[in-house]
């Protein structure tokens, strides 16, 4: 594994009350009803034995439509709340902050110095192997975009429509060869390997899911990344959704590159990581010219780094770059503990579903696959933003509903002939900040929705729906 160690400087429209055929957005005839007093689950401190790492939105208090209640989240595959352990290394690496890679000053060489650890120990939470790098970047959409100009002319790149906008567009859409969301895990491996047969290419790209952004059911990748090596292909893998569950192993997986998020590791502080083969990277231009990324400016041109400084030009996040370490070290040492905990619930959860009446949950391979704890339902008669407002404002949960920065893939599942069929749908995502009792509230919710409609009477203005009649404090105060 190569780590740098660098010689750089371094409106008003429908507004009105809605009314629909179905109870859409009609209260219930019952009065409201408060939900039931939370016991919020105790989680051990960082280190112990078989402990979950804590987050920092424990016991985080949210308003409803008639009382108070623990907040129960169920949106970490969009973003993740920090863990203690991430906030407690933050607070210490803000004491020393300084200039990475400009300065000879005591903060400054230890701020450089724990920069250069965080690569180190982000490189072991993927499984780096030697020779390859590991480059800082904004976010995955930032770390695709980074391998895409990197590519050698005419890189042929296969991708299938199921994939999350990061991975999917960033590529040119003239050497592009997008196959369909496959309808089982053997569906993918006769997709890609009839593509790869069609298409040849002096240089071809793989990219796949480890995770569905949409499902949460796990992408069999070792597989097809047998069937692209077979083809004369390299992979890159989309671990935005699948590291903060599963173990990454570059070398394991036999894949290229792997590309993840920092905000969905419990180090929501604006940092990616694109991780693994140096070669097409060293030999591309600098994703951003500046300074950091060169080695020599004369008045006869520029000699630029090689190594990840070649694509992190100007001053790095290192805040950012010391979150996702810590969130990385937190979560290696209690992976079994934190599969443990997302096992349970989320086996409960799609249980739990399937057993409400009017709610339909969808997946891509077959609802027995493997996945990470997502699931992505409709309420029939709902539409799916005002089920996610009703959670929300009556129950104080937090999911998110549309289309997940996925579109064609909610197309393909959610495709029927049906014109009253729903274009869009509601996902509900375990992570560290979900308890059992979150679970249990929200397939009661759920069920009272299919069952009823919401309790509350809700308007569809310009942001969405909304209750009419709302005692919520909204404009809270701003934490600076």
């Amino acid at each position: 594994m190569s780590i740098a160690t660098t010689d750089q400087t371094r409106g008003d429209a429908d507004t009105t009350t809605a009314r629909r055929t179905a109870p859409l957005a009609h209260a219930r005839s019952q009065h409201l009803r408060p939900v039931p007093d939370v016991r919020t689950t105790e989680f051990a401190p960082l280190g112990e034995t078989g402990a979950l790492p804590a987050v920092v939105s424990e016991r985080l208090l949210v308003p409803t439509l008639t009382g108070v209640v623990d907040y129960a989240n169920f949106d970490h595959a969009a973003s993740t709340p920090a863990l203690v352990g991430v906030k407690q290394a933050v607070d210490t690496a803000l004491r020393t902050y300084s200039s990475v890679h400009r300065g000879n000053g005591w903060a400054s060489r230890v701020t450089s110095s724990w920069y250069e650890q965080a690569r180190a120990e982000v490189a072991a939470f993927v499984g780096a192997r030697e020779g390859d790098e590991v480059v800082f970047t904004r976010n995955s959409t930032d770390s695709f975009n980074l391998l895409a100009r990197c590519l050698p002319r005419d890189t042929a790149v296969f991708v299938f429509e199921s994939e999350h906008h990061a991975a999917l567009l960033p590529w040119s859409a003239r050497r592009t060869h997008r196959l369909p969301v496959p309808g089982s895990a053997a569906d993918a491996a006769v997709l890609l390997r009839t593509a790869l047969r069609e298409h040849p290419a002096r240089h071809r790209l793989v990219v796949l899911a480890g995770a569905s952004n949409v499902t949460g059911e796990v992408w069999p990748v070792a597989e097809l990344a047998r069937i692209a090596r077979r083809g004369g292909a390299r992979v890159v893998l989309d671990a935005a959704q699948y590291a903060p569950h599963r173990a990454v192993d570059l070398a394991a997986l036999d894949v290229d590159w792997v590309v993840l998020s920092g905000h969905k590791l419990y180090a929501p502080f604006g940092t990616g990581v694109l991780a693994g083969r140096s070669d097409w990277l060293d030999a591309a231009a600098p994703y951003l010219a500046g300074g950091g990324a060169t080695k020599a400016v004369t008045d006869r041109g520029v000699v630029w780094q090689r190594g990840a400084a070649r694509h992190e030009a100007g001053s790095p996040n290192v805040i950012g770059a010391i979150a996702l370490a810590a969130a990385c070290s937190a979560l290696r040492a209690h992976r079994d503990a934190v599969e443990a905990h997302e096992r349970a619930l989320g086996r409960r959860l799609l249980e739990g579903l399937a057993a409400i009446e009017g709610v339909q949950a969808y997946s891509i391979f077959g609802p027995d696959h493997d996945r990470v704890a997502v699931a992505t339902f409709t309420v029939d008669g709902l539409d799916s933003s005002l089920v996610s407002t009703a959670l929300s404002a009556e129950h104080g949960i937090g999911v998110r509903d549309g289309k997940f920065c996925a579109h064609l893939c909610v197309d393909a599942l959610l495709d029927d002939v049906d014109e009253e069929a729903p274009t869009t749908a509601v996902r509900a995502s375990v992570g560290l900040a979900t308890t059992a009792e979150h679970v249990e509230r929200l397939l009661s919710a759920v069920a009272e929705l299919a069952a009823d409609g919401p309790a509350a009477e809700y308007v569809h203005g310009p942001s969405g729906w909304a209750p009419v009649v709302d005692p919520r404090a909204l404009d809270v105060a701003r934490p600076w």
